[in-house]
């Protein structure tokens, strides 16, 4: 609950929280979000990725076991990896994006950060 608490402390808009330990946040948000009359909802959840090699942001589901992202990154950037990425993307350090906009990947903190940042300007 800390993090979701603390979300204004990363963007000021409120909809992006981050994750400093791993645990199952995928169904426990909405019960959270509800309980804590969260406003506007979360949209990106950033994480650092099971190996502590680079980290993810992920477009928050539109209800529990749904596909569907509330807000998935953006679309000219899906399917795209690396340099190629980074470039279309302008920001440094990306790894990927997946098809579906669900989720991506960046080499650091502050670049999945400025990520998430970003597809909420989009």
């Amino acid at each position: 609950m800390e993090c979701l608490a603390g979300r204004h402390n990363i963007d000021s808009s409120g909809e992006i929280m981050v994750l400093r330990q791993s645990c199952p946040w995928k169904l426990h948000i909405f019960e959270l979000e509800e309980e804590m009359r969260v406003e506007p909802s979360i949209k990106y959840v950033i994480y650092e990725d099971d190996r502590g090699t680079s980290w993810r942001v992920q477009a928050v589901a539109t209800g529990p076991d749904k596909f569907s992202s509330r807000k998935p990154l953006p679309s000219h950037w899906r399917g795209l990896e690396g340099k190629e990425l980074s470039v279309i993307a302008e920001v440094p350090g990306c790894v990927f994006v997946h098809m579906s906009g669900f989720i991506g990947g960046n080499q650091t903190y502050e670049g999945a950060l400025e990520m998430a940042r970003a597809s909420l300007k989009e």
